[in-house]
């Protein structure tokens, strides 16, 4: 039933693009000294939410997915907007995966407070 919410919804493709972007970070992190790895990100949530929204699915049959089925899955690419390459061609740079942690756990509990609340409201509406 409440999946159907669109704040809902949302709340929940926002904690799981933060999840998938620690994900990232932790590997980036992992892998800060392998020669010649690439840092990865993950697309930004503003672009990859705006996008699920385009072209939704129409279900013409009954066993069909719905929009409310697909959900939502991040994006990771490789992050061609860092600067200098190490002398091992590595691109991971610790400072910005402590910033990009940093900014990721603010993302995921930005999500969990709109959850919430969101929660309350339908309880106090029900109530």
């Amino acid at each position: 039933m409440f999946d159907k919410l669109d704040i809902m919804r949302m709340s929940q493709a926002m904690a799981s693009h933060a999840s998938t972007r620690q994900a990232t970070i932790a590997q980036n992190v992992a892998n800060a000294d392998t020669p010649g790895y690439k840092a990865r990100d993950v697309v930004a949530f503003s672009d990859a939410y705006e996008g699920t929204n385009e072209k939704p699915l129409r279900a013409s049959r009954e066993g069909h997915l719905t929009e409310a089925d697909r959900g939502f899955t991040p994006t990771i690419v490789t992050d061609t907007t860092r600067g200098a390459l190490s002398p091992n061609g590595n691109s991971v740079s610790l400072e910005t995966e402590l910033m990009r942690a940093s900014e990721t756990r603010h993302q995921f509990d930005t999500a969990i407070s709109i959850y919430k609340s969101s929660l309350n409201i339908l309880r106090t509406s029900i109530r």
